[in-house]
């Protein structure tokens, strides 16, 4: 009779991962480096104070999270928020981000962040990729939530439609006013006319010589250099009542129909409100 040979059994052992303890203790312990964007869109006053307000406010929350390193504010003021190009701190914190320094950004809105789906979009995944996270407060979202980049395309597109209604509405506002013969007027830089008491443009007797005096050498058959350089002995005042005299000046007052009583306006116009594109009409 054959005896069976029992089959010896298998032993599991289990080989615990290596734990970098002192790594462990480090993430526990490490600040968050935090730094906030702040933007308004003109000069007014109110938006300038709604500036300061995100400034402080920023500073303050920042500072008083004991698990937050403060790196700093990034602001912009008076520009828009269509496009990232003119935007110097948005810029700044971008590059800082790219560096390491940062890793998390904090926003009052989305369109405050930016007022282009497109942008919106493009910062928050290369953010993303490189372990940035944006928090936008008013949405309450964090850009590195799972599913919140959909949230995040909504809530941009609405801010970007918001943006094309603005320029729309001002667009329509210049043709109203051009249709009821309503002309700007930028006196700082108008040699020759003052605002008058009852808003309308008058004479300034002094700077009106000025111009008299550019016209009369002109056709005289002074050149533009000859102009410029007798403007400059005499110390005539410029438009913008500061510097010395150049060609580009003296052509555009030669060429200006406004001296003859005449106003063409619109001579250029924005393509659209994301690509901020000038063409000649």
């Amino acid at each position: 009779m054959q005896q069976t040979m029992e089959m010896p059994k298998k032993v599991v052992r289990k080989i615990p991962a290596k734990i970098d303890i002192a790594e462990e203790i480090k993430q526990a312990h490490r600040q968050l480096r935090v730094a906030a964007y702040c933007r308004v869109s003109t000069a007014q006053e109110e938006q300038l104070n709604s500036y300061d307000v995100q400034v402080r406010y920023y500073t303050e929350k920042i500072r008083s999270e004991p698990k937050w390193a403060f790196v700093g504010i990034f602001a912009d003021r008076g520009l828009s928020g269509t496009s990232t190009k003119k935007r110097d701190e948005f810029n700044k914190m971008i590059k800082q981000c790219r560096r390491g320094k940062i890793d998390m950004i904090i926003t009052k809105s989305i369109s405050r962040f930016a007022r282009n789906t497109a942008d919106v979009l493009k910062y928050v995944r290369m953010l993303k990729d490189i372990g940035v996270d944006i928090f936008f407060e008013e949405q309450n979202i964090h850009s590195t939530q799972p599913g919140a980049e959909f949230y995040i395309t909504i809530y941009g597109s609405i801010a970007q439609s918001e943006s094309e209604n603005i320029s729309a509405n001002v667009i329509w506002g210049k043709n109203q006013s051009a249709k009821e013969g309503k002309v700007p007027f930028h006196y700082k830089n108008f040699l020759g006319y003052r605002r008058g008491e009852d808003g309308k443009p008058e004479i300034d007797p002094e700077e009106a010589e000025i111009v008299k005096m550019i016209y009369a050498r002109f056709l005289a058959g002074d050149s533009m250099r000859g102009i410029v350089e007798m403007l400059d002995n005499i110390g005539a005042p410029t438009p913008g009542g500061q510097g010395k005299w150049h060609r580009s000046t003296v052509c555009s007052i030669l060429q200006n129909e406004r001296y003859k009583g005449d106003a063409i306006i619109n001579k250029t116009y924005v393509v659209d409100c994301l690509s901020k594109k000038v063409k000649a009409a």
